[in-house]
């Protein structure tokens, strides 16, 4: 080999050390020093292409009704004007939902929600278009909106049917159970906030084709539709996305209509076209979390022991399916979270709202289930007068236990990892502390939680668990990565580079991981339910085996040694007969290059055991649970209802982690999102459907200022389930540790009433929320 980048090491130097960044290790995000110095390129960095021009979208004005005139004169001649468009003018299919129809590209004639786009402006620059859009002209014929999942519920009004799934005679359970409670809790939905608004860049190419760059979770997905849209085959188009700015669910199927309407541009002007939503388009135009209403009747016996279940959920949808149906039924899964019900049936409400559509949001309804079934659990500890934690621990699953949609309990240490945590937490002492405090403090109370996460692991549509992977090794021994998932700062390009790394023991310094593009990697799935690391991992993995038994078949064959004689170590090969030959991995690769061998490899992997019959609602939906639990303690002004957050302590289950440090930072990540769906991020809309809640001002994140003191461990306990390493997915399930915050705050509430009043506490629990729960509860615990 003639020449070695000063950029990597010299083989010296690698020979003498184990190789760097393998799997397992805690390593920096790949582009955290870009983040940090601002040079990380998202979609709108990109340099602009000569005339290229911008994208705005016309808004409805009103929240339902029917479109009687459409004027768009004085849009077409405003300045920078270019080219204007409405539905009549897409070429190809009209309706971009994701699986089901209902989402037409721009409105149908017929509005369905506040801003709905009508139609959509081309011009020499954003802010022409902009302008444009408000010169418009229409008249509408008004119909009276729905706006609730009540008034849905009352008017029958749903976008997709119900779903039901049931274990055992729950009536008759009910009534043979010696206590029975009755509760409802409404939780609202949630606002992504990424820090990156939805935008796509399309460039046409000479043959009819696009060059679409999105800020997209679904790359494949954007493909498809602007192909549909353009009346193209799906291979004239080509989709690319390097790196998002956050996503949480809201670009996996949303990012497509942005991208749509601009390739519907570049299409009619052979030029390129940028569109990007601002912040406030951006949050009124896109859906959100669902909101959900769960009512329930649950029976149990004096110690607090589950006997059955009937609980009855309606997902706040917006006005078409979008991903409703499998949101609504993760939603049911989750439901009874880690506890073992005897009996229990779960209906499940599909409600149309004249709302935007709501879509995907890290733990795709997961959370709004558990949310409930934590709030159950509460409850029953209440009524009996026991410390929750004791009638957590009493309820959960035990081995070969089954739940309500028929999969078996087949490894779950939870009672274990719980016991830990309260150890390591001092739970039952800081308990009776709690007691004290609260005895001694008139106006202050605190409360404490500690609540348990159990989170299926796996898309509950069966076919979208498969992932591919391309993997190239160069003659100078570096390495090309390409697989199907999508970075949106989770590390997700980080961990499948580590177990490249690990696979040929090199350096992870020689790997380069390009954008997820769908000319490299087909039909590739979402990056969602978690499922990044394990199935795109799986993938690059399978390309390596298969590159690494092609070189271990020719070194056999060249060196003349057995095959178990030859391994990689420290960023060479080392060849072992009589005694050991290092070669370093540059010079065998271009030995191997030099005889023939193929260096270049696609990867492959499915997901195995996994199956569900919607019709008889039973089987296998995920491959294995994610486990975890976490422990908060609040202080609560009970005349003001204003509280802190005073500390949280984590012990979460990821298998053997790929890497640590960016598992832990999911983690923390994931608890403050989950946290501030639970508390300060409120969404609202007023009388009219229009969203009140639609910037920064009025939306109310967590700042650095509301996230108590934290403590996270991981649980180091492999998978029993063959994934990557015995790894397991860390994407959603921490969200769901913010839950032990919204226990707490109920805890500290119910103490007003010595703990034997259920506070009435809706989500988000602001200020005013809890100060409404702590009344409650000084009235009814007198």
């Amino acid at each position: 080999m003639s020449y070695q980048s000063s950029l990597l090491a010299p083989y010296s130097e690698r020979r003498q050390r184990p190789a760097k960044g393998r799997s397992g290790q805690s390593l920096a995000h790949d582009s955290a020093h870009k983040h940090v110095s601002g040079e990380a390129v998202y979609v709108d960095d990109m340099p602009e292409l000569a005339r290229t021009l911008h994208v705005a979208v016309g808004k409805s004005s009103i929240t339902c009704g029917q479109i009687t005139q459409l004027d768009l004169t004085a849009v077409r001649s405003a300045e920078g004007v270019i080219d204007v468009i409405t539905l009549d003018d897409v070429p190809g299919e009209k309706d971009i939902g994701p699986v089901f129809k209902g989402d037409p590209l721009l409105a149908d004639g017929r509005i369905e929600f506040h801003g709905q786009p009508i139609f959509a402006v081309a011009a020499e620059s954003f802010e022409q278009a902009k302008r444009a859009v408000a010169l418009a002209k229409v008249d509408y014929q008004t119909d009276t909106p729905i706006l609730t999942i009540a008034a849905a519920l009352q008017q029958n009004a749903f976008v997709r049917p119900a779903h039901v799934m049931q274990k055992g005679d729950v009536e008759a359970a009910l009534q043979q159970a010696p206590k029975m409670l009755t509760g409802e809790l409404y939780n609202k939905g949630q606002e992504h906030f990424y820090l990156e608004g939805q935008v796509s860049y399309v460039v046409p190419t000479e043959d009819g084709g696009m060059k679409v760059y999105t800020s997209s979770q679904h790359p494949t997905e954007v493909q498809k539709l602007v192909a549909e849209v353009l009346d193209v085959p799906i291979n004239y188009v080509q989709t690319e996305v390097r790196r998002m700015g956050g996503g949480f669910g809201g670009k996996e199927t949303q990012a497509a209509q942005w991208a749509c309407l601009a390739a519907v541009f570049a299409k009619r002007l052979k030029r390129p076209i940028k569109m990007r939503l601002d912040r406030q388009d951006d949050m009124q135009l896109t859906g959100k979390r669902h909101d959900f209403y769960g009512r329930y009747r649950v029976g149990f016996d004096a110690q607090g022991k589950l006997c059955a279940a009937d609980i009855e959920l309606a997902g706040k949808c917006g006005y078409s399916p979008d991903l409703s149906d499998a949101i609504v039924d993760r939603a049911m899964f989750h439901i009874d979270n880690a506890y073992h019900y005897p009996a229990m049936r779960v209906l499940g409400q599909r409600c149309k709202t004249n709302t935007v559509s709501n879509t995907a949001f890290r733990g795709f309804g997961g959370p709004q289930g558990m949310l409930i079934g934590e709030g159950i659990l509460d409850d029953v500890a209440r009524a009996v007068g026991r410390d929750p934690l004791d009638v957590r621990l009493e309820n959960l699953y035990q081995l070969g236990d089954s739940t309500h949609y028929g999969q078996e309990i087949e490894d779950f240490p939870m009672a274990e990892l719980m016991t830990n945590l309260a150890s390591q937490c001092e739970y039952y002492s800081r308990r009776r502390a709690i007691a004290d405090f609260n005895q001694q403090h008139r106006f202050k109370k605190r409360g404490l939680a500690l609540t348990p996460v159990k989170f299926g692991i796996s898309f509950t549509i069966q076919f979208l668990n498969q992932a591919g992977a391309l993997v190239h090794i160069y003659t100078d021994g570096s390495i090309h990565l390409n697989h199907g998932g999508t970075e949106m700062g989770q590390g997700l390009f980080t961990k499948v580079a580590q177990v490249v790394a690990n696979e040929f023991d090199v350096d992870i310094d020689t790997i380069q991981v390009s954008a997820t593009a769908t000319d490299k990697v087909p039909n590739t799935s979402p990056t969602a339910a978690s499922s990044g690391t394990d199935l795109n991992a799986k993938a690059a993995q399978n390309a390596c085996l298969t590159i690494k038994s092609r070189l271990l078949d020719f070194a056999q064959q060249h060196y003349g040694v057995s095959r178990e004689a030859l391994r990689f170590c420290n960023n060479h090969l080392v060849v072992s007969a009589e005694q050991e030959t290092w070669v370093t991995f540059a010079d065998f690769i271009q030995l191997a290059y030099q005889n023939r061998v193929s260096l270049s490899s696609t990867g492959y992997y499915s997901t195995p055991k996994i199956h569900y019959n919607r019709d008889q609602a039973n089987g296998r939906p995920f491959f294995y649970y994610a486990l975890g639990a976490s422990c908060s303690e609040v202080e609560v002004d009970t005349l003001t209802g204003e509280y802190k957050v005073l500390r949280t302590d984590i012990l979460h289950d990821v298998g053997r982690s790929l890497n640590p440090a960016i598992d832990i930072g999911q983690i923390e990540g994931g608890f403050v999102q989950g946290m501030g769906w639970l508390t300060s991020e409120e969404l609202s809309w007023d009388e009219q459907g229009r969203l009140a809640s639609n910037a920064a001002a009025n939306y109310k994140i967590p700042t650095s200022i509301d996230v108590p003191a934290m403590s996270v461990t991981l649980w180091d306990k492999a998978n029993s389930e063959e994934t990557i390493y015995r790894s397991k997915a860390v994407g959603e399930p921490p969200l769901m540790h913010g839950i032990s915050v919204w226990c707490a705050l109920r805890d500290a509430a119910a103490s007003v009433a010595n703990y034997r009043v259920n506070p009435p506490l809706n989500t988000p629990a602001t200020p005013e929320q809890v100060l409404n729960a702590v009344q409650y509860c000084q009235e009814h615990g007198a």
